[in-house]
C-alpha cells in the first residue's frame, strides 16, 4: 500500500456512459487504460489508481461550480512542457476549453508550467509538466 497516494477519485456526469468526449480523450491520452463498464459508468484505470465516471440513479444533473465548497480541481502530472503544449494545442477539439489563456503556460506562477482545462459541466484539471516547481506551503 502506498499510504496517501490516490486510490480513486469519483466523478458524477452527465455523460459518463459516452465512449468520447473530453474524460476519456484525456485520461487515454495520459495513459489511463478503460477497464470497466456499466450501464452508468465506467472506470479507468492507471497503476493501482483509478477514476470512474458515473451518471447513476442519485447523480443530480446539470454543470458544477468548482467556486463553491468541493473539489476546485484535479492536477495531473502530464509529462514534458512539450507533452503539455500539445494535451493543451488539442484539447478544444475534445471538449475543453483552457482556462487563464493570457497567463499560459505559467497561470500557477513563473516557476510552473501547466495548463488549466475546463470541460463542458465545469470540472477543471490541471496538467503539469515535469520539472514545474511544487508550491511553497
Amino acid at each position: 500500500m502506498d499510504r496517501g497516494h490516490l486510490h480513486h477519485l469519483e466523478l458524477w456526469r452527465d455523460d459518463a456512459t459516452a465512449p468520447d468526449g473530453p474524460w476519456p480523450w484525456l485520461l487515454s491520452r495520459l495513459g489511463w487504460t478503460r477497464t470497466d463498464d456499466w450501464a452508468t459508468g465506467c472506470s479507468w484505470s492507471l497503476g493501482a489508481a483509478y477514476v470512474v465516471l458515473e451518471s447513476g440513479a442519485d447523480h443530480v444533473r446539470g454543470r458544477t461550480d468548482r467556486c463553491r465548497s468541493g473539489m476546485n480541481h484535479l492536477a495531473l502530472w502530464a509529462g514534458t512542457r512539450e507533452e503539455v503544449d500539445a494535451l493543451a494545442a488539442e484539447a478544444p477539439r475534445h471538449g475543453w476549453r483552457l482556462l487563464f489563456p493570457d497567463l499560459h503556460p505559467h497561470a500557477g506562477g513563473p516557476s510552473s508550467h501547466a495548463a488549466y482545462l475546463e470541460d463542458d459541466a465545469g470540472f477543471e484539471v490541471e496538467l503539469v509538466a515535469s520539472g514545474s516547481a511544487l508550491p511553497a506551503g
